[in-house]
């Protein structure tokens, strides 16, 4: 527990009722969405920048740890404050603060819900493109501080490719701005970039600046149906080969098919061996064309069935699909290894067999699905933790997975996050350089190293 004197000091900046410290809360508060879990020491909820700042101060003068948390939605043990400390929960920072329809910008706060800000553009008659499948849940400070992606990076690029500045709390509680309002350049080094990605290890995001795009006027959703998962996967890159950029192509195998269709019961084919979901937009006569051509490709490459959705019913049916698969996991096993290795789009096949091999030489379920398109696969290996030896075998894979990933000239995350669960593989990719250099620059902007401690380049010890 913090000194008593600490907690009253959080509870002047930003009031009694949001500074939590019951045994429970610190439950509540100590998981996300992996396995992990550690307690905070209290969580306390800011309102705006100023109390942001304030707290940030505090925690800088007792040398106490802060976590920042939105929707803890998070796959790699981001939100996990390992160190205790803090808990710094961003979810009353929730206002979208201006959609600019001319300059095709939003400035939002972190605590905002993706969906809200997708919604809010699309009534603009903008789109902001990354969508990842929590995007319901999911808040935009920690899509920003993991760099999500989703769907829609196959055409349109990931969260980082969307960012052009925002404001953000050092650990010393200094406020900085980065980046601008017209591309997002600055003089000197990207420092926008630098805290995209960061995982909360640099500075505390209290808003954000964001890129638009026109909406669409037209998009097609297509899904086909194959008796291999080997078929669907080299669809991927004969199509991307093909100089098609459709807007999303999403890979599901067998075990997600059949596991989405109990708990959907939408009519999927539970006998496939695995399945595209494509989609197309833009203008009428190239969406046509391109419907079209992506169709021939995929029979071309051994599709039993390619089925165009004929209403915008029909086309969320099938996106519910692809989205109901986090949910559909609960049919196979309580716990997962939620995994986003990512391969040149090109080798996607070559990364679906070899996970397939290692379900079979570890005899563990391994759901082998994710945005194809631009080679962010989601492998999630399913095990129940109760069992020790299971447990050991779904570790074993998970292992290889990795090995696997960086093997094909691919990197460990995509778009989840490095955070503490695939800290232990981070010098692999890096290497002995550039993981030296990652720990200098986390450093010198915390020096104090209060800022989401043990995550990334100080990882320490074991997890699981």
């Amino acid at each position: 527990m913090l000194k008593p004197e600490v907690l009253n000091k959080l509870r002047a900046v930003v009031g009694n009722s949001h500074v939590l410290s019951e045994p429970e809360d610190m439950i509540v508060y100590s998981n996300d969405a992996t396995i992990l879990s550690a307690k905070p020491e209290a969580v306390v909820q800011p309102a705006n920048r100023d109390e942001v700042a304030a707290v940030v101060k505090l925690a800088a003068r007792y040398n106490i740890p802060v976590t920042c948390r939105g929707a803890a939605t998070c796959l790699s043990g981001g939100t996990i404050p390992l160190k205790g400390g803090i808990v710094l929960e961003l979810t009353r920072l929730n206002q979208i603060l201006k959609i600019d329809k001319v300059n095709k910008i939003a400035v939002v706060q972190p605590g905002v819900i993706t969906f809200d800000l997708i919604t809010a553009a699309g009534n603009a008659g903008l789109l902001y493109p990354p969508d990842p499948s929590s995007m319901k849940e999911s808040t935009l400070g920690g899509n920003v501080a993991e760099c999500a992606g989703g769907p829609k990076g196959v055409k349109y690029g990931i969260t980082r490719d969307f960012v052009l500045g925002m404001e953000a709390v050092l650990s010393d509680g200094s406020i900085i701005q980065t980046g601008n309002a017209v591309d997002g350049d600055m003089c000197g080094p990207d420092w926008t970039m630098l805290l995209t990605g960061s995982e909360g290890t640099m500075a505390v995001i209290t808003s954000i600046t964001l890129r638009l795009v026109p909406l669409p006027a037209v998009k097609k959703t297509m899904m086909a149906v194959y008796d291999r998962l080997e078929d669907a996967a080299k669809t991927v890159s004969v199509t991307m080969a093909a100089g098609i950029i459709p807007t999303t192509l999403e890979l599901m195998d067998n075990l997600s098919i059949v596991s989405v269709e109990k708990y959907l019961k939408i009519g999927l084919p539970v006998k496939a061996g695995g399945l595209l979901l494509i989609e197309v937009d833009g203008v009428l006569s190239t969406v046509e064309e391109n419907a079209r051509r992506v169709s021939e490709i995929c029979k071309q490459c051994g599709a039993t069935e390619v089925k165009i959705a004929q209403t915008p019913q029909e086309a969320e049916d099938l996106w519910r699909a692809r989205r109901s698969i986090n949910p559909a996991f609960g049919q196979v096993a309580p716990c997962k290894f939620a995994e986003d290795a990512t391969v040149p789009r090109s080798l996607v096949p070559v990364l679906v067999e070899k996970i397939m091999s290692i379900q079979e030489k570890y005899d563990v379920p391994i759901f082998n699905m994710g945005h194809a398109g631009d080679g962010n696969m989601h492998p999630t290996i399913m095990f129940d933790k109760r069992n020790k030896e299971q447990m050991a075998r779904a570790e074993q894979a998970l292992d290889e997975v990795h090995i696997v990933t960086l093997e094909l000239g691919g990197t460990l995350s995509g778009e989840h996050g490095i955070g503490c669960a695939k800290a232990p593989y981070l010098r692999a990719e890096t290497g002995a350089t550039g993981y030296k250099i990652g720990r200098e620059i986390k450093q010198a902007v915390d020096p104090l190293g209060i800022l989401n401690p043990g995550k990334m380049f100080f990882y320490e010890g074991k997890l699981h």
